[in-house]
């Protein structure tokens, strides 16, 4: 078996055993409500931390250029291109 191969299995082992752990801790134990509650704050605070990332970049990243600008650049380039071709 390749090393991927190994690394692989032992993720599909651990993700397993991690879920029946879960499972038995929601179901079997007096511990349900608290891990629901860590269960849900992990959630909720995975999910708008990558909202607030995702804002954060959109407010700190510098706008592209517009359209125009850049089409002029290429025809600016294009001209002396040509001129070079001419010489």
């Amino acid at each position: 078996m390749s090393r991927d191969q190994v690394i692989g299995l032992l993720i599909l082992l651990v993700s397993a055993a991690v879920i029946l752990a879960y499972i038995y801790l929601i179901f079997l134990t007096d511990f349900y409500l608290l891990l629901l509650k860590i269960t849900a704050t992990v959630a909720v605070a995975g999910v708008f931390g990558v909202l607030g990332w995702i804002g954060y970049t959109l407010a700190t990243t510098p706008p592209p250029k517009p359209i125009e600008e850049i089409e002029k650049e290429i025809e600016e380039e294009l001209k002396k291109i040509e001129e070079e071709k001419r010489e």
